[in-house]
């Protein structure tokens, strides 16, 4: 049975109301709301979260060119008078492209070295356009942004601004923020074939935390604070269990209160982009009605409008979050700003052709909406 954990929540209480499987089939421990898995791209939004504690600070503008703060022109080679701001960067729409796999920047490479490959910008689309193309390596630069301002390792800055501060214990590719403990209930992702995928830990922390080059060297000592924000995976490597998951989606719930200012909340939550039908592609390539709105790495579902597919409750509500997908495993945080309801989720093992359902999500997640949502929540 695929490792399967889900929990609800609302602004003043947390319900496990799913876990079923194995966290790690060698040991045949259960899975459980307090195991970290690594969450894939909800990573976005947690590091988006970063950006508006910064943003609330004074330390970061939105709006401003991301340049002044890398310390390096950072210009689409096509259209090189157009600045590109976090804005841009966080709503997918600065331009870039992963060109397969090229957000992986391996230690002992730079940032600026990376986005010098032709590779990874959309020659026919301008930053800040209106072009909504779901882009990783997008947030490897927002990372390094992050560092230069902060003067800390992106995983550091993280726990100190947003993991720490809302009692989590997660943190970036086993960087600063987990336990031993985390370690030790880490969740083994496998591949719908059985193979392991990610994270078979053996109760430890991984020898080298970030992605290297092909001579395998881990001298992270030696890395330049803001030159490679790829290292700790802003886009995808947070390791965080489904009972701290929920915590996160409850202070969304409140918006933000105690965390981010009125304004910060706001800013990151309303959407940057709709979808108008020939405005955008998802990160595979299609306008495919799974991406309809979208803010501040921070997805709305449950637009109803036309040629949009993402109703995953299958309610007509409109909720906001991120979906995640990455190595076998599905994952969301989603909530109803209105009430405040939201759930926390992940499986795995889930084949990279499986279905979509009804909606542009794949059948799996809304096999897991619809079951969660037949527990009682009290």
């Amino acid at each position: 049975m695929p490792a399967t954990v889900a929990v609800a929540f609302d602004r003043s209480r947390i319900v496990p109301v799913l876990a079923e499987g194995e966290a790690d089939r060698t040991t045949h421990r259960p899975v459980s709301a307090d195991d970290p898995v690594r969450i894939a791209s909800i990573s976005k939004l947690v590091t988006a979260l970063g950006v508006m504690r910064l943003v609330d600070a004074g330390k970061l503008d939105l709006d401003r060119d991301v340049s002044h703060y890398l310390g390096w022109s950072l210009r689409h080679p096509a259209y090189p008078d157009r600045s590109i701001t976090l804005r841009m960067l966080l709503s997918h729409q600065s331009g870039l492209l992963d060109g397969d796999d090229l957000y992986l920047i391996p230690l002992g490479e730079t940032l600026q070295q990376r986005l010098a490959d032709p590779r990874v910008w959309d020659p026919a689309h301008a930053p800040g356009s209106g072009w909504f193309h779901y882009t990783n390596l997008n947030l490897p630069v927002v990372a390094s942004v992050i560092e230069q301002v902060t003067r800390q390792r992106f995983d550091v800055a993280m726990r100190d601004l947003v993991l720490a501060p809302l009692k989590l214990d997660a943190c970036f590719n086993w960087g600063a923020g987990c336990s031993a403990g985390a370690a030790r209930r880490a969740v083994v992702l496998y591949r719908a074939n059985g193979a392991v995928a990610r994270d078979d830990l053996r109760g430890t922390f991984p020898a080298c935390p970030v992605f290297t080059g092909p001579d395998g060297r881990c001298d992270i000592w030696t890395y330049t604070l803001g030159s490679n924000g790829a290292l700790y995976s802003p886009q995808g490597g947070l390791r965080i269990a489904m009972r701290d998951l929920a915590r996160l989606g409850q202070m969304l719930a409140r918006r933000g209160n105690g965390f981010l200012s009125a304004r910060a909340y706001a800013e990151l939550t309303r959407p940057v982009w709709r979808f108008n039908g020939r405005n955008g592609v998802g990160e595979n390539g299609l306008a495919d009605g799974f991406f309809c709105a979208y803010g501040l790495a921070l997805h709305t579902i449950g637009s109803g409008a036309a040629g949009c597919r993402d109703d995953l409750f299958g309610d007509g509500r409109s909720r906001i979050g991120h979906a995640g997908d990455a190595y076998g495993l599905k994952s969301g945080l989603w909530l109803d700003p209105r009430t405040g309801r939201g759930l926390a989720f992940f499986t795995t093992a889930v084949a990279d052709d499986a279905p979509t359902g009804r909606s542009a999500f794949f059948a799996i997640e809304e096999s897991v909406v619809e079951r969660a949502g037949r527990v009682p929540f009290r």
